[in-house]
């Protein structure tokens, strides 16, 4: 099974820059998506052939929002974490499939000054625990942009980003603990050495350059890791300040 994950900062923006093109090519079992920025409907004739839809958009217009595209019908679908004061932004969506959960999110950035990093603390919190519950039931396959780049390898310069947001020491520790809760980052199950990024700044040709960080992940049951075949980053895929990231996985 082949599962994608992309932060398109703007579904509508991205869908001028061959969206679609990769959409179609790469030819995912299910294709997650976060930051789409829109209501579901805003796009006409928005109609990817032979994949349901399923949509979680902020309250607040143009802000933030997740969607699914599965070509497997789920059991069941779910959105937020079942807590209303972390459900307004659309951050998460799960779908309940025979074997496993997948979970769909869009993490909240601690923003410049950090202005944010103590809700984030109460977000992380929350939700390991939502996904704990799921885990109890069945493996959980958890993808999206985690506004966190875990280990030093996992961002350009680590020495001058410390105190910024995304690598701060507590938000690298959320991570930690949530892989401690029998969890795996499985890019770097697959590969534990190898340096590659998931998002760079528009300032400065970051890009070119590749001065990025990598905070985009597929997370997944330790009770499953064995099945995993591979882990991509598509640094190549161009249209947001993201690229996609891939899991191929057994199960």
């Amino acid at each position: 099974m082949k599962i994608i994950s992309w932060n398109v900062n703007g579904l509508r923006a991205v869908l001028k820059k061959g969206f679609e093109d990769f959409f179609y090519e790469i030819d995912a079992d299910i294709f997650c998506i976060q930051e789409t920025k829109m209501q579901e409907g805003q796009i006409e004739d928005f109609n990817l052939k032979g994949y349901k839809q399923f949509w979680n958009s902020a309250e607040k217009k143009g802000y933030s929002g997740t969607a699914i595209f599965t070509k497997k019908e789920p059991i069941k679908a779910m959105y937020g974490i079942g807590k209303k004061e972390h459900d307004t932004e659309g951050r998460v969506i799960t779908l309940e499939f025979e074997k496993f959960y997948l979970v769909n999110i869009y993490v909240p950035n601690s923003k410049r000054e950090l202005e944010r990093l103590d809700y984030r603390m109460i977000w992380e919190d929350e939700t390991r625990k939502y996904l704990s519950k799921l885990n109890e039931k069945k493996p959980v396959i958890m993808c999206g942009d985690l506004n966190v780049a875990h280990q030093e390898i996992d961002l350009k310069n680590p020495k001058t980003n410390r105190r910024n947001a995304g690598f701060t020491d507590e938000e690298r520790n959320k991570m930690t603990k949530l892989l401690s809760a029998n969890f795996v980052d499985s890019f770097r199950y697959v590969y534990p050495e190898k340096v590659a990024y998931s998002w760079w700044s528009y300032m400065g040709q970051a890009r070119q350059k590749d001065i990025g960080w990598r905070i985009d992940y597929f997370i997944v049951s330790k009770d499953i890791k064995d099945k995993i075949k591979d882990a991509h980053i598509f640094k190549e895929i161009y249209g947001s300040d993201h690229c996609p990231v891939g899991l191929e996985i057994e199960i």
